[in-house]
């Protein structure tokens, strides 16, 4: 008889030795503590012919993002799928396999598809699901995101140690898909549930930000660091969020303290998803106009030294940011270069990143290099017909909003103020209690000369401050 995961799914070519270390493989995986990187190499240590072993290997190189990590487990999956004998494993494992291949072959999508049919035939399959959410995060699919989880939370007993980060990952579609207080609840439920669930205290801070409640958002963080500020893959990430209430509070050096302590401090290592929220963070200080230069220059020679290839349009973008930031703009403008040398190079309709990149990440940074040079007019130009197109380069709504942000002040810049109008109306109409939505429109109020609006608007920020 073969071994069982927990849910008695059979693992083929898996010792109970091996089973027992996929298990807790899994089980750090949905916490994402950092330990699911050994358990997961013990699993294929133990049984070198695991299919689930192979298959969780590939998913934590190919959703890290990290282009090297991803060559780095090609040929040893390579090699175990040319030995395998396909006859010899479920249907189950074969979808996995199938989804680790389209993720090796870049084609992102595909490997979302497919790991949506292994979750109608085995909703259980926590691996699946996680994986699968994962990858709507990174290709942007909310409803995927929402739907992936919901459809499979039924098939759950509500006693089960794992149906708290599910409901954990169910807060973060909720939120994506723009039921916040739905996604609040079921995030504080998972949390309930474990306190330690830090994708669960993610979707929360999610809820809070995109309601513009960023003073709830600074307490809930308070009140839990201890449970997400150290020992998992998500500790920089939630920093991040913590940031960006602060930065709403207009508490420019309590963000600058957690940028230099916790976001980029500088025994940090050069990881993507590290160096993404720093750009992020900084960008945005950039535009509310607060001079970093200093932290702008390390942060373009961390993204330098990594030498990315055309890997992940998102990373792109947020490379960009760190290089116009530094006044790098010559290598700001090579990287658009090589990206447009291999567009014309690639042809594969499957390779995901190649559509990202060509309809969204390379306009954006673009566009981000125009605003960065004065060129507002260009900047606005390009981001305007992709302000409602975003989503399909990955990321979250509020690490997207730093785009819209570029948008709305190259339109203030460059007099486009029809334009701004509606942009604020609508960031107002979704979060009033927004100081930076307010104090936006007191600026454009006093450019229109309708400085008793102005007066307005900032007793508005004030208000909400």
């Amino acid at each position: 008889m073969p071994a069982t995961d927990r849910h008695l799914h059979p693992l083929t070519h898996t010792t109970p030795d091996a089973a027992e270390h996929y298990e807790q493989a899994l089980d750090a995986l949905l916490f994402f503590r950092p330990e699911v990187v050994e358990h997961a190499a013990d699993v294929l240590r133990a049984s070198p012919g695991s299919p689930l072993g192979h298959a969780l290997r590939v998913y934590l190189a190919v959703l890290g993002t990290e282009e090297k990590d991803t060559a780095a487990v090609r040929d040893p999956y390579l090699r175990f799928r040319t030995a395998l004998d396909a006859s010899t494993v479920t249907p189950r494992e074969s979808l996995h396999l199938a989804a680790a291949d389209a993720c090796l072959g870049g084609d992102l999508h595909g490997a979302a598809r497919i790991l949506d049919e292994l979750a109608v035939g085995w909703p259980r399959d926590a691996l699946a699901l996680l994986a699968g959410h994962q990858l709507d995060f990174l290709t942007g699919d909310a409803a995927r995101l929402r739907d992936r989880i919901g459809g499979a939370l039924g098939a759950w007993d509500p006693d089960d140690p794992h149906y708290g980060p599910l409901r954990g990952m169910y807060a973060f579609g909720l939120e994506e898909s723009g039921h916040y207080e739905q996604a609040e609840e079921a995030g504080l439920e998972a949390l309930a549930r474990n306190p330690r669930d830090v994708w669960g205290v993610h979707g929360v801070a999610h809820t809070f930000e995109m309601r513009g409640r960023f003073r709830e958002g600074i307490r809930f963080l308070d009140a839990r660091t201890a449970d997400w500020a150290t020992g998992n893959f998500l500790t920089v990430h939630n920093w991040w969020h913590y940031a960006l209430f602060a930065l709403e509070a207009q508490d420019v050096p309590r963000v600058l303290d957690i940028y230099d302590t916790a976001v980029h401090p500088p025994e940090a290592p050069a990881l993507a998803m590290q160096l993404l929220d720093a750009s992020a963070l900084l960008w945005r200080l950039l535009l509310a106009g607060h001079d970093v230069a200093d932290r702008w220059e390390r942060l373009a020679q961390d993204w330098a030294g990594r030498a990315d290839g055309p890997y992940y349009a998102f990373n792109d973008v947020h490379i960009v940011m760190a290089y116009v930031g530094a006044g790098r703009i010559k290598d700001a403008e090579e990287l658009v270069a090589d990206r447009r040398r291999w567009l014309a190079a690639t042809t594969d309709p499957a390779l995901s990143n190649h559509a990202m990149t060509a309809a969204v990440g390379l306009p954006v940074c673009e566009a981000l290099i125009a605003y960065g040079t004065g060129h507002d007019r260009r900047a606005v130009d390009l981001l305007l017909p992709l302000r409602h197109r975003l989503a399909s380069f990955g990321g979250s709504h509020a690490q997207r909003d730093a785009v819209q942000k570029t948008l709305l002040e190259a339109a203030l810049r460059a007099g486009r103020h029809d334009l701004a109008r509606t942009l604020l109306s609508e960031r107002i109409a979704l979060r009033p209690s927004s100081p930076y939505n307010w104090l936006t429109q007191a600026r454009l109020a006093d450019r229109l000369g309708h400085h008793a609006d102005a007066a307005t608007a900032r007793h508005r920020a004030r208000e909400n401050g």
